[in-house]
């Protein structure tokens, strides 16, 4: 079996910029490569040698000729090729023998990079990967702290080694540009930004992101000072400097806000990145002791646990702190505005103390829709939701409600189904149902869904068992249109018949 050949990136130059993946795969490898002129000094070498290991074979290839003067009989390009050749045949040996080999290349392999030449002769023979880098564009714009360009505008890459005129035409006709191989051609493109018109926009980037990086304005550039690891910039004219950001100052107001969010109802892929980042951005955490659990803990941040049952003490406490310049998250599980505290610190801030404190609500995946998708689409028709707790509304309301969207025929997603305080509500609402529903109506109870504990079954209103529910469950009662599929999948239909 053949070994493999790596085409490794290694970044625009500053060590900080090797990939994890680069690091690892030259670590890994048998056989380590690199060119280098005439000189012998490697800048891949250089920027690789940290995670080199001893007993890795080096193969360093020297270049015959760095500029066009040769008396090789084919000319420059002659001698090129042939050196492109006996450095794949030595590159193919090792390969051949099931030695696995990282090529390093400075910036990009496939950006203006001697890999490509190796990547041609090989990769159709061999087993191949390539490893993308930082490219040196992407090092001189972080440099200069200029965006290349934005919206719809186009970035040309462009050889120094151009002829003057064409160069010119190309730098007059796009929106921005990077002109590469400096060095020895830098007056002629010095001279191309100049006839274009473009020169007083132009920036200069020596040996980006290194410690001997060198950045100015084009037009002020000594050409006898230009090495090869160098290149020009046309920023956009949209991009223009802007004045920096103001210091910092502790001692200023800051404006806080609330910002109520939802994790969804367990599993953390089920909280959204807009709730994510406002998670991330807060200075304090507020909510129900298990839901801060369910937040990576931030050294930045402070967090405020409390019981479930002082909701609007818990309101009052995020209010007060974003009063006081800090930005708070308050946490709730499912959806902050389903049964949860998006409604209490709304009606706290109604308060007139709280006047003009800012306050978000950012929504969450329900319960319901956690527990519904498990089994298929049983909310594909109209539905309902109740929570069968009487903490804040008597329990003969719960039951009148009940009944009312029974007799509507509505699927039923019950919340806070059955605790320890109130065994006897489930049985109670079940005879209610059962009053108005068919025994067979199809009922699903989820418990911990996305959660490690997770369980769903498909039952009937005839058949539920109270005793087998808590408050980690959420109950869904079909309507008569509400079924099994063949496949065990329960779905609601879309359509409903007319009135006879």
């Amino acid at each position: 079996m053949s070994g493999r050949l790596y085409g490794v990136g290694l970044g625009p130059g500053d060590p900080e910029l090797v990939t994890v993946k680069a690091a690892r795969l030259i670590g890994a490898a048998d056989v380590v490569a690199f060119h280098a002129a005439q000189h012998g000094r490697s800048v891949a070498r250089a920027l690789a040698a940290p995670y080199l290991r001893a007993g890795q074979v080096e193969e360093l290839l020297v270049y015959p000729v760095t500029t066009e003067t040769t008396d090789h009989p084919g000319g420059y390009q002659g001698a090129i090729d042939e050196f492109y050749e006996a450095a794949a045949a030595r590159l193919a040996a090792h390969l051949d023998a099931g030695r696995d080999v990282v090529v390093l290349a400075e910036g990009d392999p496939l950006f203006y990079g001697s890999y490509m030449h190796m990547h041609k002769r090989l990769a159709h023979r061999y087993p191949t990967e390539v490893v993308p880098g930082v490219t040196s564009v992407s090092g001189a714009a972080a440099a200069v702290g200029r965006p290349l360009v934005e919206r719809d505008e186009v970035l040309t890459v462009l050889p120094g080694t151009l002829p003057t005129e064409e160069l010119a035409e190309w730098l007059a006709t796009t929106d921005s540009a990077a002109v590469m191989k400096l060095g020895r051609t830098f007056r002629s493109v010095r001279d191309a930004f100049e006839e274009a018109g473009v020169l007083d926009r132009a920036l200069y980037v020596e040996r980006a992101t290194t410690e001997r990086q060198r950045t100015m304005p084009l037009a002020e550039v000594d050409p006898d000072t230009v090495p090869y690891f160098s290149l020009a910039l046309l920023p956009s004219p949209l991009t223009e400097p802007t004045p920096g950001p103001e210091q910092y100052d502790e001692d200023r107001p800051r404006t806080g806000e609330v910002v109520v969010v939802g994790l969804g109802p367990g599993q953390r892929s089920w909280t959204t990145p807009e709730v994510a980042a406002a998670l991330a951005a807060a200075d304090d955490l507020i909510g129900y002791g298990p839901y801060l659990d369910r937040v990576e803990v931030n050294p930045r941040q402070t967090r405020h646990a409390s019981d479930n049952r002082v909701e609007a003490e818990r309101a009052a406490h995020a209010l007060e702190l974003a009063r006081s310049g800090r930005r708070v998250a308050v946490v709730s599980s499912g959806d902050p505005g389903v049964f949860a505290m998006a409604a209490a610190v709304l009606e706290v801030a109604d308060r007139p103390e709280f006047a003009g404190v800012a306050v978000r609500v950012l929504p969450g995946l329900t319960a319901a829709q956690a527990v519904a998708s498990r089994v298929g689409a049983p909310l594909g028709h109209d539905f309902a939701v109740i929570s069968l707790s009487d903490v804040l509304k008597p329990w003969e309301v719960v039951l009148d409600r009940l009944r009312h969207a029974a007799q509507a025929d509505l699927v039923l997603a019950l919340y806070n189904p059955r605790s320890k305080a109130r065994p006897h509500q489930l049985g109670e609402a079940q005879n209610a149902l059962l009053d108005v529903r068919d025994a067979d109506t199809v009922v699903v109870v989820g418990r911990d869904v996305g959660g490690p504990e997770e369980s769903v079954r498909v039952t009937t209103l005839g058949e539920l068992d109270p005793e087998t529910v808590d408050m980690r469950c959420l109950v869904l009662v079909g309507s008569s249109r509400t079924r099994v599929g063949p496949g065990g999948a329960v779905y609601t239909p879309r359509t409903y018949p007319a009135p006879a």
